[in-house]
């Protein structure tokens, strides 16, 4: 592992059985969308929609649960992101277009990873689901 990754591990907690983190890390392979300092976004692979990425914080966040109003910024970027990040992954433009974002949280909120992630989907509907 070379030192930028090592520095990176520091700045974000991370758990070594998580399937994000992994990905995150390098160490599991995906379609990366978008990388910064705080947030990695890559490519659903069961995608719902004909446009479907995931962003995710590259800090170990197990869930919305788990969101304090230390992470205000991170989640505000993501928010802001999405849409740069959704039209230039094919949604088209709102109103017509658009796209969904989603956060599920815990077992009965659908989430199936947990590690903080936050779908984005869009193109021509019908979608699998949703």
């Amino acid at each position: 592992m070379n030192a930028t990754a090592t520095a990176s591990d520091h700045a974000h907690p991370h758990d070594p059985n998580c399937i994000f983190c992994k990905i995150v890390a390098g160490q599991i392979p995906s379609k990366k969308v978008y990388e910064d300092e705080d947030i990695f976004a890559f490519h659903d692979i069961s995608p719902w929609a004909p446009v479907h990425f995931l962003m995710v914080p590259k800090a170990h966040i197990p869930s919305m649960a788990q969101v304090g109003p230390e992470h205000e910024r991170l989640l505000g970027r993501i928010m802001t992101l999405a849409p740069r990040l959704a039209a230039e992954q094919g949604c088209n433009p709102y109103p017509d277009g658009g796209f969904r974002i989603v956060v599920n949280t815990g077992s009965e909120g659908g989430q199936e990873v947990h590690h903080l992630h936050v779908h984005v989907m869009g193109g021509p509907r019908p979608w699998l689901k949703g």
